[in-house]
């Protein structure tokens, strides 16, 4: 039964917590959802996060936006993206960020060309009547994912766990129904004994 494993039982947790700690974490890349790396920042009048996806060939930018306390967001707002090699082997590109529709905060997104997997160097900068602003971060750029291979690669620990835990709810089925099967028989087996002495 599952509250008692037995020595396979334990060697199969064992694989089990190996594959959750080995699979989700590919190797000096990122190939999953996008990621902050701006948070919070004050630049110009806006409080703004910059969450990006950073893959060879194209890389996507999304840029949060909120006004300053008291404060509420110009009309005229503009944002770009510049991205440039930390080596400084091209020069900085600039990109328009578009507005999109959301339910939550006021969002921009853009899409920037990179050639090569490096550091770069990300600059947004914003522009509105109410003054501008500036900030700046780093971000690897990794090789691109396997499109839509990438949700199985993601689901798979837990399909393991999910298939691991139905195997062992089927094992725990299929041994409460033979000692029910065993029991019975052993019922039957006994009553037929006790009308064969009383025939005797």
């Amino acid at each position: 039964m599952l509250n008692r494993p037995t020595g396979a039982g334990k060697v199969s947790v064992g694989v089990l917590v190996a594959l959750l700690l080995v699979l989700p974490l590919p190797a000096g890349a990122h190939n999953g959802p996008p990621f902050p790396i701006i948070e919070n920042k004050k630049v110009g009048s806006c409080i703004v996060a910059l969450w990006t996806h950073p893959d060879v060939g194209t890389g996507a930018f999304y840029v949060f936006v909120e006004p300053v306390p008291g404060a509420t967001l110009p009309d005229d707002l503009r944002i770009k993206i510049g991205v440039q090699p930390v080596t400084g082997r091209l020069p900085e590109t600039f990109y328009e960020a578009e507005r999109v529709k959301s339910r939550g905060p006021v969002q921009y997104n853009a899409v920037a060309e990179f050639d090569r997997q490096e550091l770069w160097r990300v600059h947004l900068v914003i522009q509105s009547s109410q003054g501008g602003g500036e900030a700046t971060a780093q971000v690897e750029v990794t090789p691109p994912g396997f499109g839509r291979w990438d949700l199985l690669l993601y689901l798979l620990p837990f399909l393991i766990v999910a298939f691991l835990w139905f195997h062992g709810i089927s094992r725990m089925k299929r041994r409460k129904n033979a000692r029910l099967r065993d029991g019975a028989e052993m019922a039957i087996a006994a009553q037929t004994a006790g009308h064969a002495k009383r025939s005797n």
